[in-house]
């Protein structure tokens, strides 16, 4: 059964590694903005996002069900996080994420993670108010995860995730479902240390979803002339999710003892939009502070015609404090990612490794 395993996973890998070659310039920056459901190119966590989510193939525990499930494997026992953003601050848009990772079995971690996000009260207008001051509303989205996640040897971990897609205001939703899928690879070409590491993630693929409700109808006459009015519904059309591959690297290095310096890059192939490119840097003391950063690139960041609020800097720090013998720990994180438009978004985040 473990020679199975090991060969199906080997075949994930393969099939894997050629979709992202075949994928490495697939970005159709004409299909750009015609994707939707695009909070789920947001970052939720904390630690990852202080340098970009480029930690494709040394990303660990929970807040790997964002940028590669796979590393779900690492979780040791018990996994719980929070994370808060302040998104583009000055937009008013705040996300809440939590999520619980649990080991199960030997070399199976299951994870549950749920992800809202708030835009504050809005003000109804109308053809007749357009003004507002009859009211506000508050959008909600949020999406669920769960996730499996396996060690298949000391070289090869994988996982998948299904995830719930939620958004509605006061009478009109949108429902949809997306699969996730990653492998991370850790070389062992080094004989006492596993420095060198390799990760693919495969994300956002699902069904299309679609906008209903009652907002989407009015009353009006029908074609024909007559002298009453019937509730006419309006049809909207179908939009896919912004699916994407995503491949990286990781080296760490230790110049001495208790220091370590990790190394990081990437490539995402976005579907619906430019390709992406990272680069980034943590410096490590003991694995009890660190920091970190990273920059993320992608054509015209630099101009007006760029696609994103994003200038493509992050930075983060992270303090673990020991509880006592056993490796338990509590963690506190902050985030920075900068804008060329409103103040930036900041996050910080609290977990709990037991």
């Amino acid at each position: 059964m473990k020679q199975n395993f090991k060969s199906i996973i080997y075949s994930c890998l393969s099939a894997a590694l050629v979709l992202s070659g075949s994928l490495a310039f697939a970005g159709n920056e004409d299909r750009a903005g015609q994707a939707g459901a695009t909070e789920l190119l947001i970052n939720p966590w904390t630690r990852s996002s202080g340098w970009g989510g480029i930690n494709i193939a040394n990303v660990m525990g929970l807040e790997s069900q964002f940028n590669n499930v796979a590393g779900l494997a690492f979780t040791k026992k018990t996994d719980i996080s929070y994370s808060y953003t302040d998104w583009l601050k000055g937009s008013d848009v705040k996300i809440n994420t939590v999520g619980l990772g649990q080991r199960v079995g030997e070399t199976g971690v299951l994870a549950l993670s749920i992800m809202s996000l708030s835009f504050g009260d809005i003000e109804v207008t109308t053809g007749d108010n357009p003004e507002g001051g009859i009211g506000t509303f508050a959008p909600q989205f949020f999406n669920i995860g769960v996730s499996y996640a396996k060690s298949f040897s000391n070289s090869i971990y994988g996982g998948m995730t299904i995830r719930l897609i939620s958004q509605s205001s006061a009478d009109v939703k949108s429902q949809g479902v997306a699969f996730d899928a990653g492998i991370q690879y850790v070389t062992g070409w080094n004989e006492t240390k596993d420095d060198l590491r390799f990760g693919i993630s495969l994300k956002n693929v699902g069904t299309p979803m679609r906008y209903t409700g009652d907002g989407l109808s009015f009353r009006g006459n029908p074609p024909v002339y007559t002298d009453y009015q019937q509730t006419i519904q309006s049809r909207t059309e179908r939009f896919e999710l912004p699916s994407l591959i995503s491949i990286g690297a990781s080296y760490d290095y230790r110049p001495i003892e208790n220091h370590r310096l990790t190394f990081v890059a990437s490539f995402t192939s976005n579907s619906f939009t430019y390709d992406q490119y990272g680069v980034g840097l943590e410096y490590s003391f003991k694995n009890l502070v660190a920091l970190r950063g990273g920059y993320v690139m992608e054509k015209d960041m630099g101009n007006e015609d760029k696609l994103t609020a994003l200038s493509g800097l992050n930075a983060g720090a992270s303090v673990d404090v020991p509880l006592g013998k056993g490796g338990k720990k509590l963690g506190i994180d902050y985030s920075y990612r900068a804008t060329d438009f409103f103040d930036g978004s900041h996050g910080i985040g609290l977990r709990l490794v037991l």
